[in-house]
């Protein structure tokens, strides 16, 4: 009983999120913002996390210029026929978001049957505590939800791909070392979004 009550409140959780949901260009403009001002989204401030709000501005504005799809992946996205949303949970902080909300957004971009919406993850913990990974708040997590508000999908919080680098570095060094976050980001400069774009064709009604 306690499983339906839960699968019951999601739709109200989703359509609640929605209703200050803001769409990709206004994401952006935030994260400048914050940017420009040495601030964060969230309730704690840091000068950490103000300077991972700059780096991932930086990154969001050369991914947006250089992401590039080629014709098979174009065709597939083509092919939604169906109004789909994609609600992604993140914060102006975090590293694995930079290369995958440009990514999201450019699929959006390529078919007007998919809208992309973000909200703030700490300002919606009822619904990010419905999409857990591994018991954790771990972000960006995007839910991909039909025209009734009913989840057909969610992924997150990085490619599987990626993924696994995290998983092999945690089991050789029993942790995520801090110069890992550095090396990811290389990692992600070289994929170019690729598979990012891999994983939502695969796993999301897209293919």
């Amino acid at each position: 009983m306690q499983n339906q009550s839960v699968e019951k409140s999601i739709p109200e959780l989703i359509e609640k999120s929605l209703s200050k949901a803001i769409s990709y260009l206004d994401y952006r403009n935030l994260v400048a913002k914050l940017a420009e001002e040495g601030k964060s989204t969230g309730p704690e401030q840091t000068e950490a996390l103000a300077n991972y709000t700059q780096l991932n501005h930086r990154r969001m504005k050369r991914w947006d210029k250089t992401l590039k799809f080629n014709e098979e992946a174009v065709a597939e996205i083509a092919k939604i026929d169906h109004k789909l949303t994609w609600l992604v949970l993140t914060e102006s902080w975090c590293g694995d978001a930079s290369p995958a909300l440009p990514v999201m957004h450019k699929i959006t971009e390529l078919n007007a049957n998919i809208s992309l919406k973000i909200i703030l993850r700490d300002e919606n913990l009822d619904l990010m505590n419905q999409f857990l990974t591994n018991g954790g708040m771990s972000i960006p997590k995007l839910i991909v939800i039909d025209d009734n508000l009913e989840v057909i999908g969610d992924w997150g919080p990085r490619s599987e791909a990626a993924t696994k680098l995290v998983d092999d570095h945690k089991a050789e060094h029993g942790m995520i070392k801090p110069e890992f976050k550095e090396d990811i980001q290389i990692w992600y400069n070289k994929d170019k979004g690729q598979s990012v774009l891999k994983d939502l064709l695969a796993s999301l009604s897209l293919k």
